[in-house]
């Protein structure tokens, strides 16, 4: 029901994914009228591994976190991840407002033993022609080392089960390569994640710059959650200006012609589905201005999480990696619920996904 267009996408989004995923069910959550009206148009309304579960209310983009935590326990956002809470499902998709989904998601679902918040990760693509992996973009402003510490071994956890890559390369985001560039907070990060590669837990790269995320240098790119949404932002604005630049007149639509497969890589669409790592359930997050296409991509992200036991496995490497005290002074001081800040945005042959 939510983002900016509601059924209306998210409907021909779940249609065309069963349609090409025929070992995966759906379970669409919102008020029935409406989704049943809406598949009817669609000529959907008997299609098999589609199921409805009604909510009553709706949280809008513009809704605060207290209200779709206090107000709206009814709402099909919260119902969905309650579905993920009690086993109904293996994963919850929503296109709706990121801070009340993250808020929510941690209230119903709670946290893994060990971490302290979770982290929104996405992917770009890069120059050879693999993905790179991107955490945090925004669910976390302010980080303290051992929150950049935990969302590296999420990003590697994710990475590793989603790409078969055994170790995944790991590169925390800097002014420079260097050592001793950076704040006491990156700096304190890299000497944990030094200390990590040494005893053999994670493949620390080390430092990487800004141009590193589309050269591909490493598998996983770690940052706080203001650099990660500052940098996400600018990315999707100038792959719009692009498109823009290329309708501009008549031989720059020609030159898009023939360059319409490079092109396609750099479709931010084509990346659309954003993980919420560190909760005890799978929730993905599209982005709120999402079409049809790029919502289907989202459920396909969130289905492969499944289906490859990113849970299961994040629970393992958490419990292996983590440290087993973030420290006296954290314990004695508890930091403040984190307040997400960006607006928008198995084995298991039966991979349930819900909306």
């Amino acid at each position: 029901m939510g983002g900016d267009h509601g059924p209306s996408v998210t409907i021909p989004a779940a249609i065309s994914f069963l349609k090409k995923q025929d070992d995966a069910e759906l379970v669409l959550v919102g008020v029935e009228d409406v989704l049943r009206a809406e598949l009817k148009k669609h000529h959907a309304d008997k299609l098999p591994r589609l199921t409805i579960k009604h909510a009553s209310e709706i949280v809008a983009m513009d809704d605060p976190i207290e209200v779709a935590l206090r107000r709206k326990k009814d709402s099909s956002m919260r119902v969905a991840i309650e579905l993920v809470k009690d086993g109904s499902a293996n994963a919850c998709v929503s296109a709706g407002n990121t801070g009340a989904l993250m808020a929510v998601s941690r209230y119903v679902l709670k946290t893994m033993p060990g971490v302290d918040r979770p982290a929104i990760c996405s992917i770009m693509p890069n120059q050879k022609n693999g993905p790179t992996y991107i955490l945090d973009l925004g669910a976390n402003v302010d980080c303290e080392p051992h929150h950049l510490h935990q969302f590296a071994i999420m990003g590697s956890v994710l990475c590793s089960a989603i790409e078969g890559i055994p170790r995944p390369t790991i590169g925390l985001l800097n002014v420079g390569t260097e050592d001793i560039k950076g704040n006491e907070v990156v700096k304190a990060t890299g000497a944990l994640l030094r200390d990590d590669a040494a005893r053999g837990k994670l493949n620390f790269h080390g430092n990487v710059e800004g141009n590193d995320i589309f050269k591909g240098t490493v598998d996983v790119v770690v940052c706080d959650g203001f650099v990660g949404n500052v940098m996400l932002k600018a990315i999707e604005g100038l792959s719009r200006f692009m498109k823009t630049t290329f309708k501009a007149d008549i031989m720059s639509m020609v030159g898009a012609v023939f360059a319409r497969k490079a092109l396609k890589k750099l479709n931010p669409e084509r990346y659309n589905g954003a993980g919420l790592l560190g909760l005890k359930g799978l929730v993905f997050k599209s982005h709120g201005s999402a079409n049809a296409y790029s919502f289907e991509w989202a459920i396909k992200r969130a289905y492969e999480a499944a289906h490859n036991n990113v849970q299961e496995q994040l629970s393992a490497l958490i419990t292996e990696l983590m440290p087993n005290s973030t420290g006296a002074a954290e314990a004695s001081t508890p930091a403040p619920e984190p307040v997400p800040t960006i607006e928008r945005q198995a084995q298991n042959p039966s991979s349930m996904v819900k909306q």
